[in-house]
């Protein structure tokens, strides 16, 4: 782009002229930017900063801890409880809530985040990545609580990654379209690279670990045998099949130049509806991708019109571009439809 454009001045603009952030979420969302370039800089240090490894160590999912889990859930917090701006915090990492301390004063909006996404691919230098979702308190007479942050995606005030990757990248909506920005080093900046991101409707690409497709459902299989048949099946067209295990990456791939990624239900554990959280990851990214003209399911219905039931549940999640999501979410209807006669 010949104009550099800041983060921060991308958001006063979209403050003054647009009228879409209030002056506390910009704020918020500078801090948050901040917190990620700190991690990004504990990220690239890896081995030279002793922060490669287990912490050995469960978190609230009963997954083992990295070093750099904790390390970017504690500067999140860090960076974001003093500010005003914030009412309270939840994270993959904790159990409950992170309530502002009384000794700062508490604001109106509430933080989601998983602090450091694709967990298993930070000791071998593959990319990973930070998510975060913004809420604003539907009630601030009474103290805050779990029950406050249990609002459909539809209802995020902001939504966000970043990837620590070649290069350190933040992508953003505040719900008028996405913007990404790249990390200047040499200046300590975000620049605006991208604006007006649009997904491809239409894909030859879709990301999945396929190791466990016989465990996956009829329709979502039958989706899969069908890309898998290329030029000679029922699509007439081969696919691409891309997986890094880091639902960013992945996502942010798709942001750049289409595909569909699908992390669905599993019947070796049933009583589950799927293996990703909502609040900190299918609800920003839903979010991300359908201002970018993409679209989010679960198989069954939109992803941001689910309410969720309690902080950390999980959900089936295929997204990315549209058209491909619609004909996933189709099998499934056509699926459920048929078991009922």
């Amino acid at each position: 782009m010949s104009k550099r454009v800041s983060l921060t001045q991308y958001l006063v603009e979209q403050q003054r002229e647009h009228g879409h952030i209030p002056g506390q979420l910009r704020l918020l969302i500078e801090v948050v930017a901040r917190a990620c370039k700190r991690i990004s800089i504990s990220v690239n240090k890896g081995a030279l900063g002793d922060v490669l490894g287990s912490a050995e160590t469960e978190n609230v999912q009963g997954e083992m801890q990295k070093k750099l889990d904790i390390i970017a859930n504690e500067v999140l917090i860090e960076a974001n409880e003093w500010g005003g701006h914030l009412a309270a915090m939840a994270s993959e990492e904790m159990e409950g809530i992170y309530v502002v301390p009384n000794r700062f004063p508490q604001g109106e909006y509430m933080l989601l985040f998983d602090p450091l996404d694709g967990s298993s691919n930070i000791d071998v230098n593959v990319s990973i990545g930070t998510i975060f979702s913004v809420l604003k308190r539907d009630d601030s007479s009474r103290p805050v609580s779990e029950a406050d942050f249990l609002q459909p995606g539809r209802q995020q005030a902001a939504a966000g990654y970043c990837v620590y990757g070649p290069q350190t990248t933040l992508v953003l909506t505040v719900g008028d379209g996405v913007a990404m920005f790249t990390l200047d080093r040499e200046q300590g900046s975000w620049v605006l690279t991208q604006d007006g991101i649009q997904i491809p409707e239409d894909t030859q690409e879709f990301a999945a670990n396929m190791s466990n497709l016989r465990h996956w459902a009829p329709p979502m299989r039958r989706y899969i045998d069908e890309c898998l048949a290329g030029t000679e099946g029922a699509r007439g067209k081969d696919f691409n099949m891309r997986w890094i295990a880091s639902m960013v990456a992945d996502v942010h791939r798709i942001l750049t130049r289409g595909g569909v990624f699908i992390y669905p239900w599993d019947k070796r554990e049933p009583q589950k509806a799927g293996k990703l959280r909502l609040m900190y990851e299918a609800n920003p990214m839903g979010f991300l991708v359908e201002q970018a003209g993409g679209a989010a399911t679960n198989g069954q219905q939109r992803i941001l019109d689910i309410q969720p039931d309690t902080l950390h549940q999980r959900v089936s999640v295929m997204i990315g571009s549209k058209n491909e999501v619609d004909r996933l979410t189709r099998y499934h209807h056509e699926a459920a439809q048929s078991s009922q006669l």
